[in-house]
């Protein structure tokens, strides 16, 4: 491995389709000889969402961060380290597993909620796996450009990128979800 994706983002392609990684957007946290580590920035869970409700008193978006260990959370948080626990992703955004210490900071109004994003599960690659994956062209890999980690989003994230990407990226944005009906 001569490089890595750390930090960058992950677009699939519409040649996958009909799983969790159709239309997603993947940041990649962790890329290394040992894998790949990343969370789906896209897609909402609606049953995890549900049993965070007995958390807070108000409404928490909870997103699947991918398919592997789906029992775990993950938070990326903006700004403000309120856990000894995490890892950096950049100079602004960090990821943390601390549960009990996010949620203490936000009931106890130490951290803003609209700052912090939840996953269930994670994407994960072994070794070599991701970098086949992009070269199968199954993937496509962008820089981050100002794209705030903790905004709730949705499919139009996917599509936005897409656009914004231009030439063929253009096609693939207005294609149908099954491109087979194309």
């Amino acid at each position: 491995m001569n490089h890595s994706y750390k930090g960058k983002i992950l677009i699939s392609t519409p040649d996958i389709s009909g799983d969790i990684f159709s239309r997603s957007v993947v940041l990649v946290i962790e890329h290394n000889e040992s894998g790949a580590f990343g969370l789906i920035l896209n897609k909402k869970n609606s049953q995890m969402s549900s049993k965070f409700k007995d958390f807070f008193d108000f409404k928490i978006e909870v997103y699947d961060g991918g398919p592997v260990e789906n029992d775990k959370v993950f938070f990326i948080v903006k700004g403000k380290k309120v856990t000894e626990i995490y890892s950096e992703i950049n100079d602004e955004y960090y990821l943390t597993e601390d549960i009990e210490r996010i949620i203490h900071a936000v009931l106890n109004n130490e951290l803003d909620i609209n700052n912090v994003k939840i996953f269930s599960g994670y994407s994960g690659w072994s070794p070599n796996q991701l970098d086949t994956e992009v070269q199968r062209k199954l993937w496509t890999v962008v820089d981050v450009y100002n794209l705030d980690y903790t905004l709730p989003n949705d499919q139009t994230l996917w599509k936005s990128i897409m656009q914004n990407l231009g030439g063929e990226f253009l096609l693939w944005a207005n294609s149908p979800e099954d491109i087979s009906l194309n």
